[in-house]
């Protein structure tokens, strides 16, 4: 990613954004390329602001999934039910914060992120963290740490309405064993309070012919480092994820 693209925008803080937290929100995800994104990010300039924090634009993001010892959590996504849930901890890197998170998909198409501050990333849930994931589950779960996932992210924030864009690049998956990078990849998630697709970013991303996917960066990660689950339903998209990574 260049970040010299990211000038053209003008800069928002991150006390200002936090005013508007969309916790509660329709997600939508996008799929492109470096090469893409470059031709796209003009055409945003005069309509969104960019997080900036201690003069960088560019965040780096590290994020330890946990899952029950049979995926119980992938195989949920895989298998397309409706209401499901990520269970995470994420470190923001220039920003110094680290948090527990969970992230549910709800029947309606809608995403609730609930979260509580944590010193650092724990391989062994502690009695804290396992006590907030029960009751934001309402699952007992017996979980365990199952991938490492690091990109870059810059935020764009609209200047009229409640809306928020992510854009993700460099991706790159690790655990114990192995190590998987995605590095031409871009994911761009547009966030709403309700889906509005009479917004600048869709009509950008319509302009340069951008579609909408179903994307999980935790299900993904899975499915090209784990050979043994069952991936039949992301095979498409690792297509077009390969398409797009050469």
């Amino acid at each position: 990613m260049n970040a010299s693209k990211l000038s053209g925008f003008a800069s928002i803080s991150l006390e200002e954004i936090n005013s508007v937290s969309l916790l509660k929100r329709v997600d939508t995800k996008f799929l492109t390329s470096n090469s893409e994104l470059s031709k796209l990010l003009p055409l945003l300039y005069s309509d969104y602001q960019i997080l900036e924090i201690d003069q960088n634009r560019l965040m780096n993001y590290t994020t330890l999934y946990f899952d029950t010892k049979d995926l119980t959590c992938y195989k949920e996504h895989h298998n397309g039910k409706a209401r499901r849930q990520k269970i995470r901890m994420r470190k923001y890197v220039d920003s110094d914060l680290c948090f527990l998170e969970i992230k549910e998909k709800q029947n309606s198409g809608m995403t609730n992120k609930v979260r509580c501050s944590i010193d650092d990333f724990e391989t062994s849930l502690s009695e804290k963290s396992n006590a907030f994931i029960k009751k934001a589950t309402k699952k007992d779960l017996e979980l365990e740490p199952v991938l490492y996932n690091y990109f870059q992210r810059f935020t764009l924030v609209s200047k009229l309405r409640s809306e928020r864009v992510t854009i993700d690049t460099g991706l790159e998956y690790k655990t114990d064993s192995t190590t998987k990078k995605i590095k031409n990849i871009v994911v761009i998630e547009v966030k709403q309070e309700k889906q509005n697709i009479r917004t600048p970013i869709y009509s950008a991303l319509k302009l340069n012919r951008i579609r909408t996917v179903s994307f999980s960066k935790y299900c993904i990660g899975v499915a090209n480092i784990f050979s043994d689950v069952k991936s039949n339903k992301f095979k498409e998209l690792n297509l077009k994820i390969n398409k797009l990574n050469h």
